[in-house]
Order: structure tokens, then sequence, then C-alpha cells
């Protein structure tokens, strides 16, 4: 007699960024009773001072070949948007070594190939949570890629080609320079069907709208241990009694493997720390800009423009880096029209969890009913209300999402190959894609479990 798992009532998500949000949210869709424990606060890690970019198309694994030379020309020039610390740690070496192995385009092309369910339904999950009530705005515009004089667009339409060829509808070409662009600007690549977003709006409306479902957000709650004491699991904090519960979702970005490890977690995550500030144009800007050449994304912000930059690897509470910024600001000046640098606001770092071979980690541990939700790299905006409603269907249910197979917490760093799905199975990503709603997808996956 197959026995059909109680879904578990009390869960406690331990992050409060993109991804632990889109988790509790959607937890609570189930019927879960939810606690946020952060460390900070909202958004206080990688999710508040990105870029902002809902962007599909470009969410594509971290290590290939290109990326891997340029990161090894760049560590001598101090104003390299690729940087390394100089005095590195033996565990940030073995990061880099397994990174390096990794950055093959075979290996590339695999982890694209799993990425893409996911980024797929990225854009569907964020219309998801406005239609169940979450106050947040998406903006659909193109995203214009800039090239200065010498720089070569071939190396962007090999990339977006390999996405359309992986599964995605990826539609670009040619446009006209002009604004935001200066002069130096020679060549446009527009590239559609993205959007962008104000992550703090979003991070605050999900937040709300946890919280206005019967959950609780907790910050200043520093975890020092998931296990199971004399009630069953429990969150033990540093500062109150343990947080008792039926499941747990560990999503806490770069300090994923503070708790995970215990856990079985055994992938690296090291933090790669990106900038973030806002200026004045004298055009205001209407849509996403980027300029591959010098790696900095330009998002209308606020009245201006959100400048976002830089991988820097090192240690993920290092202090904020102003030669960092500064170095932003220089690579952006001749290339914008009408920039003013006399008026930066808003300077930010946070540190994106990076894994040696490119993929999230998101599933169950070797503990019961602990799961992890982490290690998106530059994509947890994208892929976090994603992440969570399929994390969420699988701690809900018990039963194993096939789309989550290539991101298993328990594979050595390595990329695993996609299972495709059977025939008749109707996956949770293209539930998303159908536009079968949630209720229905709910009714589906507790008779799969029958």
């Amino acid at each position: 007699m197959l026995v059909i798992p109680r879904p578990p009532h009390r869960v406690v998500v331990v992050g409060a960024g993109i991804v632990g949000l889109s988790c509790a949210w959607y937890l609570q869709r189930h019927g879960a009773d939810v606690t946020v424990l952060d460390r900070s606060g909202v958004g206080a890690g990688a999710s508040w001072g990105n870029a902002g970019y809902l962007s599909p198309a470009m969410t594509v694994p971290l290590p290939e070949p290109a990326l891997l030379r340029e990161g090894l020309r760049g560590l001598a020039d101090p104003g390299s948007p690729l940087a390394v610390a100089p005095r590195l740690s033996a565990t940030t070496a073995a990061f880099l070594a397994r990174f390096a192995r990794n950055a093959t385009a075979g290996r590339w092309r695999r982890s694209l190939a799993a990425l893409t369910p996911l980024a797929r339904a990225g854009i569907a999950a964020f219309d998801e949570l406005a239609e169940g009530g979450v106050a947040i705005r998406t903006h659909e515009a193109p995203i214009r890629i800039g090239f200065r004089h010498g720089e070569d667009t071939a190396g962007l339409r090999h990339e977006l080609d390999a996405v359309r060829a992986a599964g995605q509808g990826v539609d670009y070409g040619p446009a006209e320079a002009g604004p935001p662009f200066s002069s130096r600007i020679e060549q446009v690549v527009e590239l559609h069907g993205q959007r962008y977003v104000d992550p703090g709006q979003v991070l605050d409306s999900l937040a709300d709208s946890v919280r206005s479902g019967g959950g609780r957000i907790v910050a200043g709650a520093a975890v020092r241990a998931v296990g199971f004491g004399p009630g069953g699991l429990q969150v033990d904090t540093w500062s109150e009694a343990p947080y008792p519960a039926d499941a747990v979702v560990l999503a806490t970005g770069a300090w994923l493997p503070e708790l995970a490890r215990a856990l079985g977690v055994r992938v690296p995550v090291q933090a790669g720390r990106g900038y973030s500030c806002t200026v004045r144009l004298r055009e205001p800007l209407t849509a996403p800009a980027y300029l591959p050449g010098v790696r900095v994304a330009i998002t209308p912000y606020r009245g201006g423009a959100r400048l976002a930059g830089t991988m820097e690897i090192t240690d993920r509470d290092a202090p904020f880096a102003r030669q960092r910024l500064e170095a932003i600001l220089r690579s952006v000046e001749p290339l914008l029209d009408g920039v003013d640098l006399t008026d930066v606001t808003a300077p930010w770092v946070g540190p994106r969890p990076l894994t040696p071979d490119g993929l999230p980690l998101i599933g169950s541990t070797r503990l019961q009913g602990v799961y992890v939700a982490g290690g998106h790299g530059m994509w947890g905006l994208t892929l976090g209300p994603v992440t969570g409603k399929l994390l969420a269907e699988q701690v809900m249910t018990g039963v194993p999402v096939p789309e989550l197979a290539p991101f298993s917490p328990g594979r050595r760093g390595r990329p695993i190959r996609r299972q495709k799905p059977h025939a008749r199975q109707v996956t949770s990503t293209q539930r998303i894609l159908e536009g079968t709603s949630y209720e229905d997808a709910s009714s589906n996956s507790q008779a799969s479990s029958r």
C-alpha cells in the first residue's frame, strides 16, 4: 500500500532575498504556515542592488572559455571588471580550480540545457506573483547592447543562438546607435522580449504579501544550526529559542555553506561580488542597456539610471571597495551620453552566490525535511520566483520535480545530464508555460503522489 506523505504545516525559510521570499510565498499558496528568518533583513544580500534585469535570454552558465580567458588577462589590471582578491584562501583557490575545469564548451552547453526550462518559465512566474496579489511592477523593454569600434558582436550572437537552440525563443537584431550611448558606440544589438524591475520594490512587495498571508519575517535572526531536537526538526538561532518546523528551506545565498555543508552539500558556493550605484543622464533612460566590453548594465531606476557591474572574487563580508565602483564609473563615462558623475548615489555591494559548474543548488539535503535553494549566480532575480514555485511543490508534495534534478544539492559540482520527462508526464514548467491554473497544477501534483 502506497503511503502518501503528509504535507508539512510549519515551514521555516532561512534567507529573505528574492529566492527565499519566493519560496515562502509559494509555500503559503500550498497552505503552509511560514516563518522567514534572516541574519540582517529583507534583501540584505545580493538581491537588493542588482541591475534588475529579467532576462531569460541572458541566463547562461558563468563558467565558459571566453570568460576564463578574460579573467586571466584581467588579473593584473586593478580596474578590470573581473577581479580576484590578491590573497586567496585555500577554499577560494579550490573553487577557482573547479570553475576552470567546468569552463569548456561541452560542459557549458550541458549546463545551458539544464538551465533552459527554468529560464523559459522565469517571466511567467513573475506574472503569477502579480496575478496572486503581489504588487510588483515589471516593465517590458528591449535591452540595447552597445559595442565600441573594434568590438565584435559575434560572441554575443553565438551565445544568443545557443540559447535559442537550447529551447528558448530569442529575438534579437541590429539597431541604430544613439542614446543612452555616446558616439563611441558604433554598433547596437537589441534583445527583445525581456523585462526589468526595481529589485527593492519587488522584495518589499513580496515581503508585504508574505506577511499579509499570515507569515512572519524575522530580521536579525542569525541561524547557527538546523537539526533534530526533542520535539523534532528545529532551526537554532544565536539569540532566540529554537524555531520548530516540519520542513526547512535554506536560501542564504553566498552564506549557504555555513549551514548546508553539515547537511551533505559539498558543492562550494563562492561570493562573486557586484557593485552598483545610481547616476543621472541628460536624457531619461527608457530601456535597459548593456556594455559588454566593460561588463556594465544600465537600467532605468527611480528617475535615474542604475549602473551595475564587476565580478569580484573575494570574501563575501569584505569591506566595500570604493575603487571597484570608481572603476565602473570611469569605464562608462566615455560611453554614455550625458552621464553626470557628480551626482552618484546609493553605492552598494552584494555577494552573488557562484557555483563551480554555474548551476544553482535546489532540492533536498541528506537531512529529511531540509532543502536548499541558492547558488543562482548572476541570475537569482530572474530565476527566484520559478525556483520558489518548483521547490515549494516538491517540499509540500514530497514528489521530486524533474526540472530540479540537474540542480541536486548532493551533486559534486559537475554538470548533470538533464533527464527528459516521460512523454506522458506534464512537468511543472510546462504547466507554467501552458497557463495551467495554480489550483489545477497543485491538484495534478497531489494526484501524482498517489
